[in-house]
């Protein structure tokens, strides 16, 4: 089995210690990385994710606890081994790109290897072939002021790279592009895992990049609170040794509520558990409800969805934020489509909470009510208590979306609802996006 290629053990790190203005901001942390992974530290801003990372990097000494990288703890090292550690064994990526303004890129991207004493010609050489693969070597003659935020980036990972460790740490690396550059940074970090098979250990507070993650270690108040891992994802010796601590085979970790939920939504897998799971849900219950928007108005409406399946918004919250000019920060849409969506997402909201907080005999019951208003359907008493018993059946994940359509596109003589196949579909369809939505991992 592979040790790990880093090895955190009980590291606290405290400023002030002892005094009024005592801050902890890192507390117990246990952790283990292992060669060629995809690490994502996840979580608010102030949560001591960056602690973490400049401690993992030598940058930030521990209060206590240890920091074992390649099985030399750091904290033991000598200062010369601790300037090779810096110089050829990790490479550091950080938000505002740290480009030295008074040389050139090229020089910028050579620097590491300047301070190891190499040939002019051979580290130029180098420093061009990074330049080229990430697309700005037209840009090495230039001076940091004249490229663009994703080009400086892109440098800045060159540079990272120049001396060819095993280790890139990368704090909020997109932090300051826009998202097309944004995205080009992220694919280039993707590369350097999957191709160079350098470990990459990456902070973030979005959850639309734990995607790329082996493992998401999640943070909250200095604390590492859980571990997500991308089943599809992590190398591949992790999965055939079992070496990851928390390790449960795949079969085993997915709830059976998810499993019936991915038969309906079949873009849905077990690595949306967690932190990825609202980004789904958003994105879901915005193709659900509203069509005929622009892309930038519904990219821009299924952010602010997330706002509100975070509770960082309320309902009028959502449609104020709709309504408003794209220019102050708004998704642009016009005041009656704002109304009528928000409407429509305050309603389905309030038939999650009744399904999440009621018994399901009753919730079944009012869910039926909410459903035969919506979809203007006519039934009599006893049908109505069909349709009540098949929808008590899915909350309970008794049946899953399939078979609720079944029942409810059955004729009345052999025991269905008798629904026109339309209205089956449809009413399956926002079942499927209430309980998607009940579902919290």
């Amino acid at each position: 089995m592979a040790d790990p290629i880093i090895e955190v053990k009980n590291l606290n790190v405290i400023y002030n210690k002892g005094k009024s203005n005592e801050v902890r901001s890192l507390e117990g942390a246990d952790l283990k990385i292992y060669p060629h992974e995809y690490i994502i530290i996840f979580g608010p801003s102030g949560c001591g994710k960056s602690t973490l990372l400049y401690s993992i990097s030598g940058l930030q000494a521990p209060t206590t606890g240890e920091v074992i990288i390649e099985g030399k703890n750091i904290s033991h090292m000598t200062k010369k081994e601790k300037v090779v550690l810096h110089q050829s064994g990790i490479g550091m990526v950080f938000q505002a790109f740290y480009l030295i303004s008074s040389i050139t890129i090229l020089d910028n991207v050579c620097l590491p290897k300047v301070f190891r004493g190499e040939d002019k010609k051979k580290r130029n050489e180098k420093g061009l072939e990074l330049l080229k693969r990430f697309g700005i070597e037209a840009q090495s003659n230039k001076f940091p002021e004249q490229l663009s935020g994703g080009q400086k980036q892109r440098a800045s990972i060159a540079r990272s790279l120049v001396n060819e460790p095993q280790i890139i740490l990368a704090d909020e690396p997109v932090g300051n592009l826009d998202s097309e550059s944004a995205q080009n940074v992220l694919d280039i970090l993707k590369d350097i895992n999957e191709q160079d098979k350098k470990t990459i250990i990456m902070v973030t507070h979005n959850p639309e990049h734990l995607r790329y993650a082996d493992r998401v270690i999640r943070m909250k108040d200095g604390h590492i609170i859980g571990e997500e891992i991308n089943h599809e994802k992590r190398p591949e010796k992790a999965v055939e040794e079992g070496q990851i601590s928390g390790e449960k085979k795949e079969e085993e970790s997915v709830p059976n509520e998810v499993r019936i939920l991915m038969r309906t939504f079949k873009n849905f897998s077990s690595q949306q558990i967690g932190a990825l799971l609202v980004p789904f849900k958003a994105k879901q219950l915005l193709t659900h409800v509203i069509s005929e928007l622009t892309e930038e108005q519904l990219n821009t409406a299924e952010n602010f969805l997330k706002d509100v399946l975070f509770k960082n918004i309320g309902i009028k919250g959502l449609q104020d934020s709709l309504d408003l000019d794209f220019e102050k920060g708004g998704a642009g849409w016009n005041k009656l489509r704002a109304e009528s969506f928000s409407r429509r997402i305050g309603d389905i909201m309030e038939q999650v909470e009744t399904i999440k907080t009621k018994p399901s005999a009753e919730s079944s019951a009012l869910l039926a009510d909410y459903l035969i208003n919506i979809f203007k359907v006519k039934m009599d008493p006893e049908i109505k208590q069909h349709f009540q018993s098949f929808l008590k059946l899915r909350i309970d994940n008794k049946i899953d979306g399939a078979g609720l359509d079944q029942r409810l596109d059955a004729p009345i003589n052999v025991g269905g609802v008798g629904l026109y196949r339309n209205t089956a579909e449809k009413m399956t369809k926002e079942i499927e996006i209430l309980m998607l939505l009940r579902y919290s991992s």
